[in-house]
């Protein structure tokens, strides 16, 4: 089998997490992941991982090194990956995929899903530390912050879109569509 390199992109609580569970658990997918790279930071300051601390903790790496700089690490992680597929997480700007697309296995996936799906799915994970009590305006205004303002761009830049506001399994069926 040949390499595939999966680069997942979608709004906040979109399923990008539920794809790549799928993925490693059904397929040995490798993953990696953007937020990695900013919760190491985090951790070793002993910074509290909220939504505000990683955005800003993202934007500071870009100002300071380049916004291509996850781009780059991506890049070289995946390059030293010998697994057959590799899902790359949480990619959110053009300048994310800078160094992936110019590798013929990586595909660009899109995971459309709507504003209130997305946000009982943030309410019930409760990945960050201010995300269990969210309201509804307040993750409507996560939405609009700058790290999620360009996740629209790369809609049209995807090589496949799949459609998350069914049934899991109705996912799991577009995951393995994509495969073939």
């Amino acid at each position: 089998m040949a390499k595939l390199i999966l680069g997942l992109v979608g709004e906040i609580a979109s399923g990008k997490g539920t794809v790549v569970d799928y993925l490693a658990q059904n397929h040995n997918a490798s993953t990696h992941r953007f937020s990695t790279i900013i919760r190491d930071v985090l951790d070793r300051l002993y910074i509290e991982h909220s939504r505000d601390s990683l955005q800003q903790t993202s934007s500071m790496l870009r100002n300071t090194y380049g916004e291509n700089i996850f781009a780059k690490v991506m890049a070289r992680d995946t390059q030293s990956d010998d697994n057959n597929i590799i899902v790359i997480d949480g990619i959110r700007r053009v300048a994310d995929i800078e160094f992936l697309k110019e590798n013929p296995d990586f595909k660009l996936v899109f995971i459309d899903v709507s504003l209130e799906k997305r946000y009982e799915r943030i309410i019930q994970r409760g990945e960050n530390a201010d995300d269990k009590n969210k309201t509804f305006e307040e993750f409507k205004l996560d939405a609009q912050r700058e790290a999620e303002l360009t996740i629209g761009e790369l809609r049209n830049k995807a090589n496949v879109i799949l459609d998350n506001n069914g049934k899991r399994e109705d996912l799991e069926r577009q995951i393995e569509e994509l495969l073939k």
